[in-house]
């Protein structure tokens, strides 16, 4: 039989392969189900062409449907800007509220901030003092000037009080200027604790030299200094109360004055004295001495203007006038007249030469120091 009788009696010219026997399986040989080759998968259930199960891998997307909107395209979205601008490098103390933020209204819509919310503060203190007396059963006293008829007491309710510019002045900066609260402290928008430590010894110096100054100026014109000492018992409560709140009290106090006014000035002048005269105007206008003790107020405030600007930041000034008012409520205490530790009232003319020496001590050494030490007077 021919090769062709052989086709056409059914004799295949080569052997059948056989299909798979189950969806999924691949063909004998490693073939391809069109002819020779590797088998690159499994066969989909169904046949080739058929959808591929959920359990076997992702599904494929739907075909594109003519008529059907297209996707929008991706659109970049910009982080948002942050709430606050540092000042620009280079800025000298004064300068350090006019950021690429600053608008003409900030400074003075945040001191307007700054009073509203102080008073509201203080109102609230008050009550919440007025409360405390009633279930501790503390008396309170009925004259304007004072709130407790305990001296001790009363100094410390005054002292937390104006305490409570510090975050206020921190929360107007951030909130009305938009730059950061650190900036109030210092060209390195921190207070730098270091240099503080150093300013706090040399102002302890130039205190205890001006009293000294001025203990020997009332001796030689035949005054009595007024010094005295009543005893541990009635010193210790009230100067553990001095060393605790005092400095915040100070602080607070250069915060507003020498902070705040300086700085808003600052934003709006290159000329920085401006801003130190109104700052240490302010300072003795708030001050109840007269006389003599108006002198003395107005050039502490110029004083420590000045040093702020020199050496870039608050610490000389905080750490003199924390300094300075421990001595004196200490001084107070040990005479046991705490009654007396907040009245200012007059000082007399031999208060001068006690000032002169503690200025004098205090500035010099401070600008020797800060040159030596080379302390950052400009931002960074």
């Amino acid at each position: 039989m021919t090769e062709p009788e052989r086709d056409r009696a059914g004799s295949p010219p080569w052997p059948p392969r056989e299909p798979p026997e189950e969806p999924g399986q691949a063909l004998p040989g490693g073939q391809g189900p069109y002819g020779a080759g590797p088998q690159q998968g499994p066969v989909p259930p169904g046949g080739y062409g058929a959808p591929w199960p959920s359990q076997w891998g992702a599904q494929a997307p739907p075909p594109y449907q003519w008529g059907a909107q297209a996707p929008p395209p991706y659109q970049w979205q910009a982080p948002p800007a942050p709430w606050t601008a540092p000042p620009p490098p280079q800025t000298r103390y004064d300068r350090l509220a006019r950021t690429a933020l600053h608008r003409w209204w900030r400074p003075i819509v945040g001191t307007l901030g700054i009073v509203i919310a102080f008073l509201v503060m203080s109102l609230g203190v008050g009550l919440l003092a007025g409360l405390v007396s009633v279930i501790a059963g503390i008396p309170m006293a009925v004259d304007g000037s004072r709130l407790f008829i305990d001296p001790v007491v009363d100094l410390g309710f005054h002292l937390i009080v104006i305490a409570l510019a510090i975050p206020l002045v921190f929360g107007a900066a951030w909130a009305f200027q938009r730059r950061p609260p650190g900036t109030v402290s210092s060209v390195a928008f921190r207070i730098r604790w270091r240099w503080l430590g150093w300013c706090l010894l040399v102002a302890v110096v130039a205190v205890v030299l001006g009293q000294l100054a001025e203990s020997g100026t009332l001796t030689l014109t035949g005054v009595g200094a007024g010094y005295g000492w009543a005893g541990w018992a009635v010193f210790l409560p009230p100067m553990i109360l001095i060393l605790l709140l005092v400095p915040f009290q100070a602080a607070a106090e250069e915060y507003v004055f020498r902070g705040w006014i300086l700085q808003s000035f600052g934003a709006y002048l290159r000329n920085p004295w401006p801003g130190v005269l109104l700052g240490s105007a302010a300072f003795a206008a708030l001050h109840g001495y007269t006389d003599w003790g108006i002198a003395y107020v107005f050039g502490f405030g110029i004083l420590m203007g000045w040093l702020a600007i020199l050496t870039g930041g608050l610490e000389a000034p905080i750490a003199l006038h924390a300094t300075n008012n421990v001595v004196a409520f200490g001084l107070a205490a040990a005479s046991g007249d705490m009654g007396g530790a907040l009245e200012q009232g007059a000082l007399p003319w031999q208060s001068i030469a006690g000032t002169a020496v503690q200025f004098a001590v205090y500035g010099v050494a401070i600008v020797i120091i800060a040159r030596k030490r080379a302390i950052q007077t400009l931002s960074g």
